[in-house]
């Protein structure tokens, strides 16, 4: 059975490195599952499981773990992995639920430890020392999101900038006045700063960012993208990506055309799940596959085959400088998010990539219909009808697609500082 980035004792061998990885991979799997044999979550999950698994490849035993089975019966409970005793966890964020409330998700002192440990080789990409000062671009909220990149900036020794609760023309405004050399924030937030700092006549290629670390949505392994803030800022861009119910698993390859996952503190698969195969089945290099993640650190919310949701595209033999298993493209869209357009499969993303190719600050929004017991795509974009023209054309020559793009008044559709919201599905669901 081949496992991927990975094989059994009867398949071909891994190079050296990747054979220690993988040896510290087991041991530490192995310990962990001991641990869960008797915690409430995993009882049942592993009662038919031999311990010690005797090679990665038997992780593949196990059962996925998807979002749903985290959510609790009752409304403000953490998340059902999340069961030793209340007084052993200091951190509480939330995260979005899948029955319409928020799922609280819980860190004990160790785990957040652990959480800063993975940040590291995010700031390891970025090159952050402690003579950067960082402006966290964000607001300080339940969302987990940059509270670890705060404290793993801390820690290095960086001067933090937090800039909560803040107007864009103030953060602006905070990394002039503090000569801030690195930001964080999403990459949408890093392009909307770019239209603020037009409308305020301010020229960001004067400031002091060197390096924008974003995360949150996909972007930053998009090339179109990536390019776009790169000139406007004068600075690198360096993806990263992370779950609150998972961990920082991620940091940007030094291309910047990808991610590498941590895979000294996470198993990684990628899969193939259908109804014939609810256990996944792995899929070879360089084929599309669903990303299924085992964290193995935080002891305190242990998520085993964790289905992130995310289609990746990924190597284990390939010319980047980490070991680790890459991404190409990083995150490329999610399972839940592909639009079936009269046959045609369509992640977000990809709309993205192409219209940030042509204007790095229009806004727009993806709007997804049923006509007629089919799936129809329209882009309504702040922009000339000559914009919406040339983007439409580029997604049918793209993407093999007639799209109706349509332009919109500018300022008339909303912005978004975190996570950005830019589908709408108006589909009657039966």
């Amino acid at each position: 059975m081949t496992f991927f980035g990975m094989t059994d004792d009867h398949g071909e061998k891994d190079d050296a490195p990747r054979d220690g990885l993988q040896c510290d991979q087991l041991i530490r799997l192995n310990t962990l599952l001991a641990k869960l044999r008797d915690r409430p979550f995993y009882r049942e999950r592993l009662a038919d499981i031999t311990l010690p698994l005797q090679s990665l490849a038997d992780l593949s035993q196990l059962p996925l773990l998807e979002k749903a089975d985290l959510v609790p019966a009752v409304p403000a409970l953490p998340g059902r992995i999340f069961d030793l005793p209340i007084q052993q966890y200091t951190r509480l964020h939330q995260t979005s639920g899948t029955s319409g409330w928020p799922l609280p998700v819980l860190d004990t002192p160790d785990d957040w430890r652990w959480w800063l440990d993975c940040w590291q080789y995010v700031l390891d990409a970025a090159e952050v020392t402690d003579h950067d000062i960082a402006m966290m671009a964000f607001s300080f909220g339940p969302f987990i999101g940059f509270w670890t990149a705060n404290d793993a900036m801390i820690r290095r020794g960086a001067l933090v900038v937090p800039g909560g609760g803040m107007s864009s023309e103030a953060r602006l405004k905070m990394i002039d006045d503090y000569r801030c050399t690195v930001l964080c924030c999403t990459p949408t937030y890093a392009l909307h700063l770019v239209a603020v700092a037009k409308e305020q006549n301010m020229d960001l290629i004067k400031n002091h960012v060197s390096r924008i670390i974003v995360a949150g949505e996909p972007g930053g392994s998009i090339q179109s993208v990536r390019r776009r803030i790169e000139q406007a800022w004068g600075a690198k861009v360096v993806d990263h990506s992370g779950a609150s119910e998972l961990g920082a698993w991620g940091f940007g390859s030094a291309d910047g055309r990808g991610l590498h996952v941590i895979e000294s503190e996470f198993i990684a698969e990628i899969l193939r799940v259908d109804d014939e195969n609810p256990h996944g089945v792995a899929v070879n290099d360089g084929e599309l596959g669903e990303l299924v993640l085992t964290n193995l650190g935080r002891i305190g919310g242990p998520a085993i085959r964790y289905r992130t949701g995310d289609i990746v595209r990924g190597y284990r033999n390939h010319e980047q400088s980490s070991p680790f298993l890459w991404l190409d493209g990083g995150v490329i869209g999610r399972a839940d998010d592909m639009i079936v357009v009269r046959g045609v499969n369509v992640f977000p993303s990809s709309v993205e990539a192409i219209i940030r190719e042509v204007d790095s600050i229009a806004e727009y929004r993806m709007i997804v219909d049923q006509v007629d017991e089919m799936d129809q795509l329209r882009i309504e974009l702040e922009g000339t009808s000559g914009l919406a023209k040339k983007i439409a054309a580029l997604l049918r020559n793209r993407l093999a697609l007639r799209i109706e793009v349509t332009p919109v008044a500018e300022a008339s559709l909303p912005r978004f500082q975190a996570k950005s919201r830019r589908l709408v599905d108006k589909r009657v669901r039966s």
